[in-house]
C-alpha cells in the first residue's frame, strides 16, 4: 500500500506538478481582450425530438415538463499565450425580455449544428449564470475557470427556471442582432531575465514544437487512467486492491501486490470525473510538449473501448491539435476479423484528433503486428478504403522488426518496435532506423524509463536514468522520425513517464528537454540550475524480510549487470560542486556545465544532493524516499524527484 511517511511529499509533489511558477516569478503585464465569435451553434427540443435547428436565427432555452429545450454554442480559441492568467465571459444577445434563469453548462460528448434531441451531448458542470434578460441588450455571463488557454469550448444554454429564453444565433439577420462570442481578458506574464519553473531550459511554445515534422507521442494504456473509481488517494481501488498484496481476494499476493506505483492521487471529483480526468492527462502531456498519445486498443468492446472514445473526446476537448494514433493490440485483438478491425478504426477515424498525416491518410500503427501476416493487413486497409473511404498509413509495432521489414515494407509508411529498456539492449537503435530509410519508410523509436513487473517476476537493469537518456540520445543521433515514449502508464510493467507517486513528473520533465532538442534539432540552453535524484527503495539482491511474498523478479536475460546506485544528474549553467548527503554521508564532486551524471553507492537511509557555486546553492533535492535495510515487498524501481518541483 502507500506508504504514509511519504505520503506528504507525494501530495506536495502534485501540488507542484498540478500549479504555475510561483507569482513571485513573474511579473505584471497589461491585460489584453480578445473576442472569439461562435464556430457552431444551434439548439435542441424535446418537443421535436428529431427537428435540425442548424438554419435557426435564434436558440431557444426552456426547462418545462416534456418541452425541455437548450442552445449550444462552440468557440475556438487562439492566441492565448502559454501561462497566461485568463477570465472568461459569454455574451449572447437576447431576442425577447424574460424572467429566464440561465445556467451555462460544459458539454461533455461531441455534437454538430445538425445534433437532434434524440442524439443530445452530455452535459457537465456549470460554467456561468445568469438571470433576467432584456429584448435587444447583450447580457453578459461570467465563466470563471472555464476557459483555460488556447482550445475549443463548448457550452449549453439551458434553464432552470423562468418562462422560456430566446437568443440570437450566429445566423440571425434582424437588424442589431449580434451572434454569440466570448470575450477572453488575459495577461500574459513577462519573463523575468531568469524565470522560475521546473525545468532547466526554457520550453518553446507549443506552437514552435508542433511545426517540427519530429513527432513525439507516448503509449497511453486504457486500464490504468488517475482514478478508476472516484475516491480519495488513500483509499481508492490502486490502494486497496493493487498497491496492497492481500487486494483483489490476495491473487496478487505471491508476487507482493500487482503494481508497485501508482498515478498521483486526486481528491473526488463531481460530475463527469473520468472525462475529466482524461482531460488532465492531456493537459499534462501537452504543457510537456508531446504530439499526443498512441493508445493501446485492447478491445473493440468493455471498458477500454469506452475510455478509449473518452479520450478522443478529451482531446478535442483541452487541444485538438494534440493527437491519437490508433494502436490496435493483436495480443488481445488476435480473433478479430480485417472488417471486425477497419469498423472500429474507421469509427474512431470520424473524430478531428485522430492522427491523420497531412495527405489525410488515417495512422494506424498496431502492437505486435506480427501476430497477422500481411495478407491479413491488406485485406483490413482495402476494406478501410472500399467500405470506409479511409485511406491508411500502416505503422506497424513489431516485437522482431528486423525479421518482419521486409514483408511488411510494400503496405506500410513506416516501423517501430517496442524496444529495449536496459542501457545493455540498445545497441541495434542506430540499425534499425537505418533499416526503415533504406526500406524507403519511416522510423518511431521507442524511448523508455525502466521496466518491473512483479507478476512475471524479471526486472531490466536501467542504470538510474541511464536507459531514459541513451534512448533518447541514440533517437536524435540516429535519425528518428518519431518517438513513443514506452510508456505513458503502463504501471503493470513500470514503464510510466506520467507523473506518479514514485517519480512526482521527474522523467517527464527530463524528457521534454531531450523532446525539444529533438524537434528542434539543437540541445536548448540551460538557464537555471536543476538536479535530479534517482534511487531504489532497496539493493537489489534485497529480499523482505516479511510478508507474503513467494515470487520474485529476476534480471531479465541481456540486461545490464544490476547495480546498487544513487544517480545526481545536474544541469548546469556554470561548473559547479554537487554535495550529497547519501543515508547521511557527505558525499562531494566538482561537475562542469552543461549535463553530468554522478553515481554514488546506494546506502540505507535518507538522500539529498545540493548544487554549489561561489559558496551559494542553486539548487537542492531532497528525495522523499527512505531506503531501508526491512521491506514489506520487493521494488526494484528507481524512483525519483528534481529540484524543479520542490520548494
Amino acid at each position: 500500500m502507500l506508504r504514509k511517511p511519504w505520503l506528504s511529499a507525494v501530495m506536495a509533489m502534485a501540488v507542484a506538478i498540478m500549479s504555475a511558477p510561483p507569482a513571485s516569478a513573474q511579473a505584471a503585464a497589461e491585460p489584453k481582450t480578445v473576442t472569439v465569435q461562435a464556430s457552431a451553434d444551434t439548439y435542441v427540443s424535446e418537443t421535436s425530438p428529431t427537428a435540425d435547428h442548424a438554419d435557426f436565427t435564434w436558440m431557444s432555452a426552456f426547462n418545462g415538463a416534456g418541452n425541455e429545450r437548450f442552445g449550444l454554442v462552440r468557440f475556438n480559441v487562439t492566441g492565448i499565450p502559454e501561462g497566461a492568467e485568463v477570465k472568461a465571459a459569454l455574451e449572447i444577445h437576447s431576442v425577447r425580455t424574460t424572467d429566464t434563469a440561465l445556467a451555462v453548462r460544459k458539454t461533455t460528448s461531441a455534437w454538430d449544428e445538425h445534433v437532434l434531441y434524440t442524439d443530445r451531448p452530455t452535459l457537465g458542470a456549470t460554467a456561468g449564470t445568469r438571470t433576467g434578460f432584456t429584448a435587444g441588450q447583450q447580457a453578459k455571463i461570467d465563466l470563471p475557470g472555464a476557459v483555460t488557454g488556447d482550445g475549443t469550448y463548448a457550452f449549453a444554454l439551458t434553464s432552470t427556471g423562468g418562462v422560456q429564453g430566446v437568443f440570437h444565433s450566429s445566423r440571425a439577420t434582424a437588424t442589431g442582432a449580434v451572434p454569440p462570442r466570448l470575450v477572453i481578458t488575459y495577461t500574459a506574464a513577462d519573463k523575468p531575465p531568469v524565470p522560475a519553473g521546473p525545468l532547466p531550459f526554457d520550453l518553446p511554445a507549443i506552437s514552435t514544437l508542433r511545426a517540427s515534422e519530429k513527432k513525439v507521442f507516448a503509449h497511453y494504456f486504457t486500464p490504468y487512467p488517475i482514478s478508476l473509481d472516484n475516491k480519495a488517494g488513500a483509499e481508492d481501488y490502486y490502494a486497496r486492491n493493487y498497491l496492497n498484496p492481500a487486494g483483489e481476494s490476495g491473487k496478487h499476493a505471491a508476487y507482493g501486490g500487482l503494481l508497485r506505483d501508482r498515478p498521483l492521487p486526486r481528491a473526488p471529483k463531481t460530475g463527469d470525473w473520468q472525462l475529466a480526468d482524461m482531460e488532465s492527462e492531456i493537459r499534462l502531456a501537452r504543457t510537456a510538449g508531446l504530439d499526443g498519445f498512441t493508445v493501446d486498443v485492447l478491445s473493440l468492446t468493455s471498458q477500454h473501448w469506452t475510455r478509449l472514445k473518452l479520450l478522443v473526446q478529451a482531446a478535442k476537448n483541452v487541444d485538438p491539435g494534440f493527437k491519437i494514433v490508433l494502436m490496435p493490440d493483436m495480443n488481445g485483438l488476435k480473433s478479430v476479423t480485417p472488417a471486425q478491425l477497419a469498423a472500429s478504426m474507421a469509427e474512431l477515424a470520424q473524430n478531428s484528433t485522430v492522427y491523420r498525416l497531412a495527405d489525410k491518410r488515417l495512422v494506424v500503427s498496431p502492437f505486435k503486428a506480427e501476430n497477422q501476416p500481411v495478407s491479413w493487413w491488406k485485406e483490413f486497409m482495402d476494406i478501410m478504403q472500399v467500405k470506409h473511404s479511409v485511406k491508411v498509413a500502416f505503422v506497424p509495432v513489431f516485437l522482431n522488426f528486423s525479421t518482419h521489414a521486409k514483408a511488411y515494407a510494400p503496405i506500410s509508411y513506416g516501423f517501430s518496435n517496442w524496444g529495449n529498456r536496459s542501457p545493455a539492449q540498445q545497441a541495434g537503435i542506430a540499425s534499425n532506423i537505418n533499416l526503415a530509410h533504406d526500406l524507403g519508410k519511416i522510423w518511431m523509436q521507442p524511448v523508455s524509463v525502466q521496466d518491473e513487473r512483479p507478476n512475471q517476476g524479471i526486472y531490466d537493469e536501467a542504470n538510474n536514468t541511464e536507459n531514459l537518456r541513451l534512448t533518447w540520445d541514440k533517437s536524435i543521433t540516429g535519425g528518428a522520425d518519431w518517438v513513443q515514449l514506452t510508456t505513458w502508464n503502463d504501471f503493470s510493467e513500470g514503464t510510466q513517464f506520467t507523473p506518479s507517486t514514485h517519480n512526482g513528473g521527474a522523467y517527464l520533465d527530463l524528457t521534454s528537454y531531450y523532446l525539444t532538442k529533438f524537434k528542434t534539432g539543437k540541445a536548448p540552453a540551460i538557464v537555471r540550475d536543476t538536479v535530479y535524484l534517482t534511487h531504489r527503495l532497496q539493493k537489489a539482491a534485497q529480499r523482505p524480510s516479511g510478508g507474503s511474498q513467494t515470487k520474485f523478479m529476476v534480471p531479465r536475460g541481456g540486461t545490464s549487470t544490476p547495480r546498487d546506485t544513487v544517480e545526481v544528474l545536474a544541469f548546469l549553467t556554470g561548473a559547479a560542486t554537487v554535495q550529497a548527503a547519501i543515508g547521511g554521508a557527505a558525499k562531494k564532486a566538482d561537475v562542469a556545465a552543461g549535463i553530468t551524471a554522478t553515481t554514488f553507492p546506494l546506502a540505507y537511509g535518507r538522500h539529498s544532493a545540493s548544487i554549489v557555486r561561489a559558496g551559494k546553492t542553486t539548487a537542492k533535492v531532497v528525495s522523499p524516499f527512505e531506503v531501508k535495510s526491512s521491506l514489506p515487498n520487493q521494488d526494484l524501481q528507481y524512483v525519483a524527484a528534481t529540484s524543479g518541483r520542490q520548494s
